[in-house]
């Protein structure tokens, strides 16, 4: 298993609270997913909704082994809206979807347990 991915690997390293709010993590809601056949490791494309002030950004999400595409348009997800997009393959990848490894090392989706409003900020 991956260091990142390990439940019983150390805490990161300490930071202050202004380094912290400099990451941005808002939910969004995802809008469309799709397979994402050219990734070397099997991903969907997801759309996700961050509401009128972020809109709708594209994420390269290694999650088929938890979901189908059918079962996340409609749900709420988590992500970092502000790092620099990346380039997967032939896709870029506009914010980063947060999940965590389950049991299996497979990811779990990181999403709020009640509705809440598309671009609200984690805080």
């Amino acid at each position: 298993m991956h260091l990142l991915h390990d439940p019983a690997a150390p805490a990161a390293d300490p930071i202050d609270f202004d380094t912290f709010l400099k990451v941005d993590i808002r939910v969004g809601t995802v809008v469309a997913a799709e397979p994402f056949a050219k990734a070397r490791k099997p991903a969907y494309i997801l759309m996700i909704d961050f509401g009128p002030a972020i809109g709708i950004r594209k994420s390269s999400a290694q999650i088929v082994a938890n979901y189908a595409c059918d079962d996340l348009v409609g749900r709420q997800v988590a992500a970092v809206v502000n790092f620099p997009p990346r380039q997967i393959g032939p896709v870029m990848s506009e914010v980063l979807t947060l999940g965590f490894a389950d049991g299996a090392g497979e990811v779990t989706l990181f999403r709020p347990d009640k509705p809440v409003p598309d671009g609200a900020r984690l805080f």
